[in-house]
């Protein structure tokens, strides 16, 4: 009997997890960040961490049973876990942040070393201390299943343009590190405090204007390996592109240090699945082609979906371009390669 052909894997490349080692240690070798967890059910926590408070806080993010039966209803096989951003700590010291960081990570290295065929890495780092954040991006990137770091979109309130954040762009490139870029503390948050906009809007406008800085700064140009992908298919900057190019355009003056062009930068951005309707997938995937976008659920949160893999089955584009989105690419771009990454 011929035994059947085995599908390739589907590849989540935006997924976050903890784990129940990493709650006990960051309590007890990092006290001063407050950590307390409380129950509601089965399902959920409220998580409080550094001055914030998540209600709920999925359950899923640390239990592997809940995990691996959505990831089956989803038709997931491999995740890039990620610590969520409640994890990046930037507002505290940064010997503190390094000692959560370098916690957080050996633990999702010690969960994906359990399930090597289930789980990839990114780590964090304490970028508001560049060095410290080159320094453990170099410790991380020498385990097999670490591919690169989650960053947030501001560092206290710095955007991702800071000079001083040079040295840690050119580790990144230089190490082939994937580098997802996350939304938190969003700008303007005093104005969005009804409706859940914190998130609805907030969050990809945090999005947009860490693109816009790592455009106009010229950081894609001085590091053309670097291999930056833009959480909840890249905010509002694929939709409001052609603003990027008129401003570009009409006010020479605002180009910043970008030596390459606009459209340079734009075509070295990376972009997950995370739209929640198809027809604005499918414009991404236009604009940007399936060589810089990779499927992404958001999991286990409540503004992730299940829906992903579907939704990129049922888009009216080969299936090539399908293989793509849904693994290709990801491979490609998760390989620990600095050289001609975008190419």
């Amino acid at each position: 009997m011929t035994a059947s052909p085995v599908s390739p894997p589907v590849i989540d490349v935006h997924a976050h997890a903890i784990t129940a080692d990493a709650f006990r240690a960051l309590a007890r070798e990092t006290p001063s960040i407050g950590l307390r967890l409380t129950d509601i059910d089965d399902r959920s926590l409220i998580l409080a961490i550094g001055g914030v408070v998540q209600n709920p806080f999925p359950r899923s993010a640390m239990d592997l049973d809940l995990r691996f039966a959505d990831l089956a209803l989803a038709g997931i096989d491999l995740q890039v876990i990620s610590p969520s951003p409640h994890f990046f700590l930037y507002d505290e010291p940064a010997a503190v942040t390094a000692a959560t960081s370098a916690i957080v990570n050996d633990e999702l290295v010690a969960l994906a070393r359990a399930h090597p065929d289930r789980f990839l890495v990114l780590g964090t780092v304490p970028l508001q201390d560049p060095a410290a954040a080159v320094a453990e991006l170099e410790r991380i990137m020498r385990q097999d299943c670490v591919r690169g770091v989650i960053v947030g979109t501001n560092i206290h309130g710095a955007n991702l343009d800071s000079p001083g954040l040079e040295p840690f762009w050119e580790a990144a490139a230089a190490l082939g590190a994937f580098i997802l870029v996350h939304p938190h503390k969003i700008a303007g948050g005093d104005r969005m405090t009804s409706y859940y906009l914190k998130n609805v809007i907030g969050n990809p406008l945090e999005t947009t204007i860490a693109a816009g800085c790592l455009l106009y700064s010229g950081v894609l140009d001085r590091y053309p390996a670097l291999k930056v992908c833009l959480s909840h298919g890249g905010g509002f900057l694929p939709y409001q592109s052609g603003r990027f190019r008129h401003g570009w355009n009409v006010r020479p003056q605002d180009r910043g240090r970008a030596t390459g062009g606009l459209d340079a930068g734009l075509g070295r951005l990376l972009y997950d699945t995370i739209l929640h309707d198809e027809a604005n997938l499918q414009f991404l995937v236009d604009q940007a082609g399936p060589a810089r976008v990779m499927l992404g659920s958001d999991y286990p949160f409540d503004m992730g979906t299940l829906e992903g893999v579907r939704q990129v089955r049922r888009l009216p584009i080969g299936e090539e371009a399908k293989g793509a989105l849904l693994r290709g690419t990801a491979e490609r771009l998760l390989a620990k390669s600095p050289v001609a990454a975008l190419a």
